[in-house]
């Protein structure tokens, strides 16, 4: 199982760079299938970038460091 601390501790060394661009990411859900669900907020929300955020930092980053996550999703 995959603890909220794991995930919050990574998000913990993601953060200040996303939010360097006004943005922010916060953890909504660990799904039992080892999903992560995330909310990005601030600048983020409906940035063209957003979606490379998503996959090749947060979820590249999480996925290194917790190779049991599958995936990392964002969620309105």
């Amino acid at each position: 199982m995959i603890s909220t601390e794991s995930i919050e501790t990574i998000l913990d060394k993601i953060r200040p760079s996303i939010q360097a661009d006004g943005g922010d990411v916060e953890l909504v859900n660990i799904r039992e299938d080892n999903v992560i669900e995330v909310r990005l907020k601030g600048a983020c929300n409906g940035c063209p970038m957003a979606t490379l955020t998503l996959k090749a930092g947060i979820e590249r980053i999480i996925k290194e460091e917790i190779p049991e996550v599958v995936e990392v999703i964002s969620v309105r």
